[in-house]
């Protein structure tokens, strides 16, 4: 009934009963936390301020051990064009530059910055300007200088993004407010508490592309959110809201622009070759908030949440907290044993509390091992092609075949069965009834493909 009346209160024209094709409806379980105001959460002791947390080349420091710096100051700049400087989250003095855990497992490089306990950790760094009169061009240099990188989890960095290729013309920019991974509501509360600057970031996307539409697309199991955005809206009617069926992976840039605009995303192409270009909501509510005050990335809405956290919420979180200092604070008692970065479906499971937020994280989950049912690789069953994989696929490949020829290590033949085009969503995975784990084959085949097809040269 309350979903009904909801429904009513918007334009019919702007709720899309289309989406794509195949994907799948797991639990949501985001009752934790998608009605909790965001937080600002403490500045711990120390930050661990990862060179490499977006794609492309690390940062490089421009500081030293012993240096003191004032929040918002730049402490590594970028290396070439696909790399992005790193500012300091709070003020403090450089401790140290050495390698640290990672999400992933390898250590990598870190400054290290001790925060100063004493400060009240205002933004020092930065100066008021008119957005309005930059060009294009100085609009994307603008965007580097901020550190900006796809906050959805992809954490490329947003300026090349607003490079398109050489011919492509963008008329549509698509603002992906989907947010399918189940337990994070990140972007839900982003959407509600910062229409505002969702908005003006959106204007200056529009601006710098040239594009003559934008579209905001979210779920409808976030029919507040699309209420708050509709009310933010200019009278102009060139940024509209449209709400889309709930289903996973409904984020995914190409599934995206299927459900809100027909538009599809050829094999191997970007967005922008079919004249869109597609930006997650705390990216592009990061344009509207930081670029007027010449500020960079210092701290990002992180959801923590899943069973085995005390106290699940929103938070504004620094970039750099270690995970064990959130965690500390939280209620969690060290029983939760598994721990992941992101959503359970793509995120990436953690092994040490050391390990840093990043800019591309967007949500932290404790579960505990009663809530899951893990299977070793050992533990698999035989394929018996039942292809309930290929109709989860959204991307309508054959994981069950290419499954196969993983575990036969034909890494080469599985380009025929576009490899590539898997995007690691995780739905051939969860729907297997032999609990085989086909994304991290995947995984492990896209790296050996690389590396046959280097060695071959």
């Amino acid at each position: 009934m309350v979903m009904t009346g909801v429904l009513t209160q918007l334009n019919p024209a702007h709720i899309l009963r289309r989406s794509f094709s195949h994907g799948i409806h797991p639990p949501e379980n985001k009752q934790y936390t998608e009605n909790k105001p965001i937080e600002r959460f403490a500045f711990p002791p120390e930050l661990y301020l990862l060179l490499s947390q977006h794609a492309g080349k690390p940062s490089v420091p421009i500081v030293k051990p012993g240096q003191e710096v004032v929040r918002g100051e730049p402490i590594a700049r970028a290396d070439g064009f696909v790399s992005v400087p790193l500012h300091a989250p709070a003020t403090g003095v450089i401790k140290r530059i050495d390698l640290v855990p990672t999400a992933k497992g390898p250590r990598k490089p870190a400054i290290i910055l001790k925060v100063y306990p004493g400060e009240t950790q205002q933004v020092l760094y930065g100066a008021p300007r008119d957005v309005d009169r930059m060009t294009p061009q100085e609009i994307i240099e603008a965007v580097q200088e901020a550190g900006l990188v796809g906050l959805g989890g992809a954490a490329f960095p947003t300026h090349v993004k607003l490079s398109p290729p050489p011919g492509d013309q963008v008329d549509t920019i698509l603002i992906n407010g989907c947010e399918c991974e189940p337990y994070l509501t990140t972007d839900h509360r982003i959407m509600i508490e910062q229409a505002d600057d969702l908005v003006r970031g959106t204007q200056i996307l529009m601006r710098v592309m040239g594009a003559e539409r934008a579209v905001i697309g979210t779920e409808d199991n976030k029919m507040e959110a699309a209420r708050a955005l509709r009310k933010a809206l200019p009278d102009d009617g060139r940024i509209t809201v449209k709400v889309v069926k709930t289903k996973y992976p409904q984020g995914a840039e190409k599934m995206l622009a299927k459900a809100l605009v027909n538009r599809e995303i050829p094999s191997g192409k970007y967005p922008s070759s079919v004249g869109l270009g597609v930006y997650n909501v705390a990216t592009t509510a990061q344009i509207g908030e930081l670029l007027p005050w010449r500020r960079g990335v210092i701290e990002r809405v992180v959801t923590v949440t899943g069973p085995g956290v005390g106290k699940p919420g929103n938070y504004l979180v620094p970039i750099g907290t270690p995970i064990g200092f959130i965690l500390e604070r939280l209620g969690y008692h060290g029983s939760a044993r598994y721990l992941i970065t992101g959503g359970p479906m793509m995120g990436d499971t953690v092994s040490s509390l050391d390990v840093p937020i990043t800019k591309g994280c967007g949500g932290f989950l404790v579960m505990r091992p009663e809530d899951l049912a893990v299977h070793q690789m050992e533990d698999a069953y035989p394929c018996i092609s039942c292809g309930k994989c290929v109709e989860a696929c959204p991307m309508h490949l054959n994981p069950c075949h290419l499954g196969k020829l993983a575990a036969k290590r034909r890494y080469l033949d599985m380009d025929a069965y576009h490899l590539f085009d898997c995007f690691e969503c995780g739905c051939c995975a969860y729907v297997c009834p032999a609990g085989i784990p086909l994304v991290q084959y995947f995984r492990v085949s896209k790296v050996m493909n690389r590396e046959m097809k280097a060695a071959a040269k």
